[in-house]
């Protein structure tokens, strides 16, 4: 790219310059560049002036050899420049950085380096000085919390035999040395660790490990006295950081000593396998499960198995590997009775469903505590390829009803899938009008809640009862109406086989009583634009649709209706009438209305 804008050459210029500057300038300038380059996050300008200022291999931290910030910037003849607002310090445009990786030689063994550098600072006595605690005078070392953090990341890339010298020193004191806190601050231990008191038990074998520094670990094990398996005080060993974060050549290192336990979990019950499980490390699961001592279906304490998480992270290779072995059961359950198939169906990880339904003695209908079946979680969240997958399966049962007696088809047309209720559509053995708890059938589902396409879909099967209500009566039209959908309304009274909008449900109510109950303004007047509807039928209490819209303040469509001139001012069975509803609830401008037409009787009482 550089070559390509022509910066080349001008790069190439500049380093010349920064070279030619001689002495402590040319070295400054060049260390800084690297440690730019090389870090693994922006550094801010005091700790890249601090990390120049170390003497690799010195034990003590000269403050008279950190540079200034503005020496630096000199220095690198405007290669760098410091961000005002976050304080770090960065190179001056990307395609320095393209620069300098094209030009790796430039700073000969980088990694290596800041390595050394970062240990000697730790080892320093200033710094190991420093006590772990909530005035630890960390402020004092601006430079500690990046090299507690990356030092190991530099280390794995690049050992210098120097580097692992400072490394054991290190280790030495490990477990107290303020690093030690820093680093499981930041990466979420020590809130774990708090709750046990010191000493956290960590020491240079499990630091080693969770870095995944080969040669480092490879040296301890060797060590007179070294314990493999020694605990922290939550119960993680060297081997379980080594698999959890996918170590493999350290795994492999740490398992080569006799004495290995491989199987000592944590204070979760998570084994090694069980970590190595949870993040995807499929070396590292090849490497334990070629041990004979290593349990595959050993669970935490939430009784869940390796092939569960798996499963539920949607990590492929490992469910692959799992079900290759004769001893893993797909169809075990965890806590709440889900299964792998469950789990993998529920979070729309295809490839894994496909891997489960490989197993000859996998059962696809295996249900939740809640009835709930991985046919009916895939559907339920719209993942369209698992239902395909599913129902590629004659075994699949489509009309399995979870604990409130609802099937898969109910709820993909409660929530609106539409494409999966074309899917399940497209079985035989589905049942579009079986109902759920209280008789509501997949179309009322769908009309209640407005889902025009799904509604659609469902009228489109000649087998679909377009008139079916629930146990109180409402149909899917009179529904519709009650919640204002109005295109569902337009489309079941396209219906010649619907039900006449006059039909009232167990309560005498009408679809324009419930729309107007409502105030759905549109829906009133489609269903007045059907010639032959009463605007005046009452239910079995009276209540005409005017007289429910008048006590409720509904203006619009108390105008709407008395545009008609077949709407009398009827009273309901305790004789009270649109105007005395009206009144009664204050609904000022509405009674206005009504006073305004010549029929009604401003002075008829209630009974």
């Amino acid at each position: 790219m550089t070559d390509v804008l022509g910066l080349g050459d001008a790069y190439d210029a500049t380093l010349g310059r920064i070279r030619g500057q001689g002495g402590e300038k040319a070295r400054l300038g060049m260390a800084a560049l690297m440690w730019i380059s090389h870090s693994e996050r922006p550094l801010k300008a005091n700790e890249l002036c601090h990390a120049l200022g170390v003497r690799i291999g010195s034990a003590d931290l000269d403050a008279g050899n950190v540079p200034s910030i503005g020496t630096l910037l000199t220095c690198c003849q405007g290669l760098i420049a410091v961000d005002k607002e976050v304080s770090t310090v960065r190179l001056i445009h990307f395609t320095v950085q393209e620069y300098l990786r094209a030009h790796a030689k430039l700073f000969g063994s980088a990694h290596s380096t800041i390595a050394e550098t970062c240990l000697s600072y730790l080892n320093s006595q200033q710094v190991k000085a420093l006590w772990t605690g909530p005035s630890s005078g960390v402020g004092s070392a601006p430079f500690l919390e990046y090299l507690s953090l990356y030092w190991g990341v530099h280390a794995k890339r690049q050992l210098s035999e120097y580097a692992k010298l400072l490394a054991l020193k290190l280790f030495d004191d490990y477990n107290d040395h303020i690093s030690t806190e820093i680093l499981l601050k930041v990466w979420g231990l020590k809130h774990l660790y708090s709750k046990f008191g010191k000493p956290y038990l960590f020491s240079g074998l499990h630091c080693a490990s969770f870095f995944g520094i080969v040669e480092i670990v490879a040296g301890l094990v060797q060590m007179e006295g070294c314990d493999v398996n020694q605990e922290d005080c939550i119960g993680n060993t060297p081997l379980l950081f080594a698999a959890k974060y996918g170590n493999e050549v350290v795994v492999e290192t740490l398992l080569g000593r006799d004495d290995i336990s491989p199987d000592i979990p944590d204070m979760f019950r998570r084994t090694p396998l069980f970590c190595a499980v949870m993040n995807g490390h499929e070396g590292v699961v090849k490497i334990l499960l070629g041990r004979d001592d290593v349990d595959p279906n050993e669970s935490d304490v939430g009784g869940w198995t390796p092939l569960l998480h798996a499963a539920w992270n949607g990590h492929e290779g490992v469910v692959k590997i799992l079900l290759a072995r004769d001893d893993v059961d797909p169809n075990e359950s965890g806590v709440g009775s889900w299964t792998p198939l469950l789990c993998a169906a529920r979070k729309g990880h295809e490839g894994v469903v496909r891997a489960l339904l490989g197993r000859d003695d996998i059962d696809p209908n295996k249900s939740e505590i809640d009835g709930e079946t991985p046919l009916w979680h895939a559907s339920s969240r719209r993942h369209e390829g698992v239902v395909k997958i599913l129902l590629g399966r004659d075994d699949v049962d489509t009309n399995k009803s979870d604990i409130d007696g609802q099937t898969l088809l109910w709820h993909a047309a409660w929530n609106g899938h539409e494409g999966v209720v074309k899917i399940l559509l497209g079985r035989d053995d589905v049942d579009l009008n079986k109902p759920g708890i209280g008789g509501q059938t997949p179309l009322w589902g769908a009309a209640a809640n407005g889902h025009e396409g799904v509604v659609k879909v469902l009228l489109g099967r000649d087998d679909v009862d377009p008139n079916k209500s629930y146990i109180e009566g409402g149909t899917p039209l009179s529904c519709a109406a009650a919640n204002g959908h109005e295109g569902v309304v337009k489309i079941l009274l396209g219906r010649d086989d619907v039900d006449h909008p006059n039909k009232s449900d167990i309560d005498g109510e009408t679809p324009l009583w419930h729309a107007a109950w409502n105030g759905h303004e549109g829906v009133v007047k489609v269903l007045l634009g059907q010639g032959d509807v009463n605007p005046h039928k009452p239910d079995y209490n009276g209540q005409t649709p005017l007289s429910r819209a008048a006590a409720n303040g509904h203006d619009g469509v108390v105008k709407i209706l008395l545009a008609r001139d077949d709407v009398p001012n009827t009273s309901d069975v305790d004789g009270e009438t649109p105007l005395w509803g009206a009144a009664e609830n204050g609904h000022k401008e509405i009674v206005k209305i009504l006073r305004g037409r010549d029929h009604v009787n401003p002075d008829k009482p209630d009974n």
